[in-house]
């Protein structure tokens, strides 16, 4: 069944003019008449029968008049633009992948802006797993918050803060006062957040550019145990910047400038399109930019 037909006796019965739907539907009149003609074998009722110089409907036509109005405006809420749902009535649980300093940085104020606006979400934090399963698109993951990677070619993505690393030392560290120069920086022991346990990145590669080394004494898997590690050694670490301040400063660490030309660190957001026009995934972005770039500007207005 074509259910065109639908609209256009929707128009029909509105009209009770073969002439006036026909204007309404951008249709020529034989076009219109036609379709008319459709609709009659269709249901097996004329609908629109000649009174001398108009046309009236069946006691049949009037009796689906309102069913065929409502079905139409179904359609259109069905096959139209989604509205943005009112997050309060939202009833849904998203997962987001991140990694643990992301969390640490943005999850609480995350989770506070949820529970005010929509206390029926949940939000389900999963570890990277930079495996060849494709989280977005098999539905593991509604979102990914963090650096970007190689992820399935269809995936959407935007920058929601561009940040940077820098040093992080206890407050006795030898740098954590007086100017770090590269070689200062090179000279020092370092330690390595690593998922997979790598000991080299973009800082080897600047150091070498300089004809400098650094020594990595050694690797943990995440950003926030590093933290806990440089507190009681006299080892160097990284962290970014923004996203970092208020854990570290929360635990009386010191950060200085990275003195080499390291490229930007770029804190995205990724989603697969199937939900480019679900309101309540397009709430939960607008969420997470907002709650990040909450997070930069305190960082910036901070002494």
């Amino acid at each position: 069944m074509d259910l065109n037909l639908l609209v256009a006796l929707d128009v029909l019965l509105d009209e009770e003019s073969v002439g006036g739907a026909a204007a309404r539907l951008h249709l020529s009149e034989p076009a219109m008449s036609r379709t008319l003609g459709r609709i009659r074998k269709a249901t097996g009722d004329p609908i629109l029968v000649r009174a001398g110089r108009a046309m009236v409907p069946t006691p049949r036509a009037l009796a689906m008049r309102a069913e065929v109005r409502a079905l139409v405006e179904q359609a259109h809420v069905l096959l139209g633009p989604v509205d943005r749902p009112d997050p309060a009535t939202l009833r849904r649980t998203f997962s987001v992948v991140a990694n643990d300093g992301i969390i640490t940085a943005i999850g609480a104020p995350l989770f506070a802006r949820v529970r005010a606006e929509a206390p029926g979400v949940t939000l389900r934090f999963l570890p990277e797993q930079r495996t060849d399963t494709p989280v977005l698109r098999e539905g593991v993951a509604d979102l990914i918050v963090g650096s970007p990677w190689d992820l399935e070619p269809e995936a959407r993505s935007e920058v929601v803060v561009q940040d940077r690393f820098v040093g992080v030392v206890r407050p006795e560290h030898p740098l954590a006062r007086g100017t770090v120069t590269p070689e200062r920086f090179a000279d020092a022991d370092h330690l390595v957040a690593s998922r997979r346990g790598r000991q080299t990145g973009p800082v080897d590669d600047a150091l070498r550019e300089l004809g400098l080394a650094r020594r990595v004494v050694g690797t943990v898997p995440s950003y926030a145990s590093s933290l806990y590690v440089l507190l009681e050694t006299d080892a160097v670490g990284m962290a970014a910047e923004l996203m970092s301040t208020g854990v570290i400063r929360a635990l009386g660490l010191r950060t200085f400038p990275i003195p080499l030309d390291l490229p930007p660190l770029s804190l995205t957001q990724v989603w697969h399109p199937r939900h480019d026009a679900d309101g309540a995934h397009a709430w939960l972005r607008s969420l997470v930019r907002d709650v990040t770039a909450d997070v930069a500007r305190a960082h910036h207005g901070s002494p």
